[in-house]
């Protein structure tokens, strides 16, 4: 049996992501030219290749059941209904890896959202193809970052899986500090900080030019959205944001910068690969979360750059910062999103409970009730 794969392209400094046919490694041209698409209207590589796994995983699943896209589009509500249903519970099966990884519902429904963002593609495309019966016409408000009330129209599905409430996982000081004192790298300790102090996406952090980026009279640093970084790093939205560092920080900063001048000097990027055949090329992801790997390894003690993002966001919290300030330091378009970032921990609710109760009376006289 046949099925697809995803290839991953690089030409004149812009990535392209292609899906081939195991069998005949030949180009499957209509979704090849959607991802094509989604790159010229300047989404992210990891965008683009979160779409492309996407529509990958459905086409070995629409192998498997013997349809095509144009039998899906075809089928009567209720059929359709069933078989997207079917993807996902296919998908959540770990169906979609040979690791029989079990992905959780939101990543599931990530997944098919994905394929239904193809579809409206396609018939956008291809005139008289059928259509997508199971996505509704859904108007949905929210508030901006200055409170302002939004209205939208999404196209919903009722089929998706129950996805539970999250709440961001966030990482504590003093966890952070025995991470500092573990690693034997200048590099990771001035990484570490610079994602705890400034709130900034891992891919923002890795796109940092010290030449550029860097006011080095005021300890502030910038993020800048740039689609020719080499790491394949980019700011998520069009938007300029600063950030001021601590005067601790910045020292190390120097002291790094300065301890290895001869590679930053070969270099735009302030987080470069320090050695091996990779040396003075910038630092990628999946060069973090091997640093942070082997950090984990030597400590027990887990960290992502997201967790230390969530730092950010609730210690400025605790220091008395408006939601408002805070989504703008972090960059969401909502504060809904910025609000759960936000870990309230039950010892924190108890201390404060306590404390209210001790500065308030209760609501009622428990004299009269006894």
């Amino acid at each position: 049996m046949s099925f697809c794969f995803t290839q991953k392209i690089v030409d004149a400094g812009i990535t392209w992501f292609l899906i081939l046919c195991s069998e005949s490694m030949s180009i499957l041209v209509e979704p090849t030219k959607y991802l094509k698409h989604k790159t010229r209207e300047h989404c992210s590589p990891n965008t683009v290749q979160k779409i492309a796994y996407s529509i990958t995983y459905y086409y070995c699943f629409l192998n498997e059941r013997g349809l095509t896209v144009e039998q899906v589009l075809k089928m009567k509500y209720a059929a359709q209904h069933d078989h997207f249903v079917d993807f996902l519970y296919w998908v959540q099966a770990g169906n979609n890896s040979d690791r029989n990884k079990m992905p959780n519902n939101k990543t599931c429904n990530s997944y098919l959202q994905a394929v239904f963002g193809y579809y409206e593609f396609l018939l956008l495309e291809h005139e008289n193809a059928g259509d997508i019966k199971v996505l509704e016409d859904r108007d949905i408000s929210y508030n901006g970052t200055a409170g302002v009330r939004f209205r939208r129209s999404v196209k919903a599905f009722r089929g998706y899986l129950t996805e539970e409430d999250s709440v961001g996982r966030t990482i504590e000081e003093d966890k952070i500090l025995v991470l500092l004192e573990a690693s034997d790298s200048l590099r990771n300790k001035l990484l570490i900080l610079l994602l705890a102090e400034t709130g900034f996406r891992i891919g923002e952090i890795l796109g940092i030019r010290y030449a550029q980026d860097i006011d080095y009279e005021k300890h502030t640093i910038k993020v800048a959205y740039r689609e020719d970084n080499e790491n394949d790093a980019r700011a998520k939205n069009a938007e300029i944001r600063r950030a001021k560092i601590s005067d601790e920080t910045f020292e190390l900063m120097m002291y790094y910068i300065s301890e290895n001048r001869r590679i930053l000097d070969k270099s735009e990027y302030l987080f470069v690969n320090l050695s091996g055949i990779t040396k003075g090329q910038p630092l990628t992801k999946n060069g973090v979360n091997s640093a942070f790997g082997l950090l984990e390894k030597k400590t027990g003690i887990k960290v992502t750059a997201h967790m230390l993002r969530h730092y950010f966001a609730n210690e400025r919290r605790k220091n008395g910062w408006s939601m408002e300030k805070i989504s703008k330091a972090l960059g969401h378009k909502q504060i809904a999103t910025t609000e759960k970032y936000m870990n309230i921990e039950d010892e924190e609710m108890s201390e404060a409970m306590e404390q209210y109760y001790n500065e308030n009376s209760g609501l009622y006289d428990i004299s009269k009730i006894i």
